[in-house]
């Protein structure tokens, strides 16, 4: 009993009847148009003319809901009367256009016959008791008449017409509730669209964040290493604290570039032209390294100006990664860098001294650095992509090795 009467008592009810009946005097403003070929065609029978206009009045109604923007506004005035979570409408296929217009068209006559129902009820809830103004009702069933004029009879009667308004109002909603998400929600070519576009946004947000974790992750580990370097030198030796920091600089504008760049495509702004760093900065890359205090021996060969586009992008951000790991979690000594360019591809290389569990233990504390485990994944799904091959892990017991095999069109 009580959760049959519990619909009655909720605000959303007589909100979603309101939408309803909103709907039905929306549409008033184009009765006029449906009437006037049945005012210029007065010969005809009355009931016919009044057919052509309820058909006139419903293909003005269907129209509108072909109109370019309908569908957004019912969407979003569902979503605050009716309380339903209907995602905002994508690119739909021409075949579901129709649904706007049967929404339109269920919306219109339910809002008509909750409006007459309920007003009618609800005016007798009104005139009833006591017979105000007169009224008076009559209920006859198999032979028998009830008539309810003066005395309580009047006012049950009134209760029961109110009930029975509140329950027009409470069909209404529910009807509405029950097509909203059949015709407002997402088609299967919407929601193909809607995942599709899903996909592509975290795609995308993956690919900043490997360029966050690329750029961003090399420079800070770099800059506090070279900072590291400058704090120890300042007083023996000015000249190489001075270039530090100007290594320092120079990685922190670089990153910062980066930087702008992923935050104007997170807001959705017009972001500009990404940095382009490829193989032609390996060099500057080395030197910072270096500046750093490590020992970096590179092993270069082929004609890096045959290179283009992605590959050597690809090329920059993998030797940047492997560097990075090699001054986070190597344990000193020289760091072997390779790149060779040739026929067969784009080879690359990065070897450093792995630390024991010694090295590991001695170097634990404030200069440690944290660790995401996202960097060697990331550098697999770039090669991947490229068609091309990754390996990495120990290379006997003191070293550890990431190479890469790229796949490159050399240029004439």
């Amino acid at each position: 009993m009580i959760t049959g009467i519990r619909p009655l008592l909720r605000g959303s009810t007589y909100a979603g009847a309101l939408f309803a009946y909103g709907g039905a005097l929306l549409s008033l403003p184009l009765l006029p148009f449906a009437m006037l070929p049945a005012l210029a065609w007065q010969s005809a029978p009355e009931g016919v003319r009044i057919a052509v206009v309820l058909l006139l009045w419903a293909a003005l109604i269907g129209v509108t809901g072909l109109a370019r923007g309908t569908r957004r506004a019912l969407i979003a005035g569902t979503r605050r009367l009716l309380g339903l979570p209907l995602p905002d409408p994508a690119s739909a296929a021409g075949t579901d256009r129709w649904r706007t217009p049967l929404w339109l068209l269920l919306h219109v006559a339910l809002g008509w016959a909750g409006a007459l129902v309920s007003g009618v009820l609800f005016l007798m809830a009104l005139v009833l008791p006591g017979g105000w103004l007169g009224a008076e009702a009559e209920l006859t069933l198999s032979g028998r008449s009830v008539r309810a004029a003066d005395g309580w009879q009047s006012w049950v009667v009134a209760l029961g017409c109110l009930l029975l308004a509140a329950v027009g109002c409470a069909l209404v909603a529910g009807a509405l509730r029950w097509l909203a998400p059949r015709l407002l929600g997402p088609s299967s070519a919407e929601r193909l669209a809607l995942a599709a576009e899903r996909e592509r946004k975290l795609a995308e947000r993956n690919r900043l964040a490997h360029e966050l974790h690329d750029s961003i992750g090399h420079t800070l580990t770099a800059t506090t290493i070279q900072a590291a370097v400058a704090g120890e030198v300042l007083s023996a030796d000015p000249g190489a604290a001075r270039a530090a920091l100007r290594s320092i600089e120079e990685s922190s504008r670089a990153a910062l570039e980066d930087l702008d760049y992923v935050l104007g495509a997170l807001r959705e702004e017009k972001a500009g032209t990404a940095p382009a760093r490829t193989l032609a900065d390996l060099p500057e890359l080395l030197d910072r390294l270096r500046h750093a205090g490590a020992v970096v021996e590179p092993e270069l060969s082929g004609d890096w100006a045959q290179l283009r586009g992605t590959p050597s992008r690809a090329a920059y951000r993998i030797l940047q990664e492997g560097l990075t790991n090699a001054l986070r979690h190597g344990a000193g000594g020289p760091i072997e860098v390779r790149v060779a360019v040739g026929p067969g591809g784009l080879e690359l290389g990065v070897a450093n001294r792995m630390r024991t569990g010694a090295d590991a233990g001695a170097d634990a504390g404030p200069g440690a650095f944290p660790t995401s485990g996202h960097g060697l994944p990331g550098l697999a799904e770039r090669v991947r992509l490229l068609h091309g091959e990754i390996e990495a892990g120990p290379d006997g017991p003191r070293q550890w090795r990431l190479t890469a095999r790229l796949p490159v069109r050399l240029s004439a």
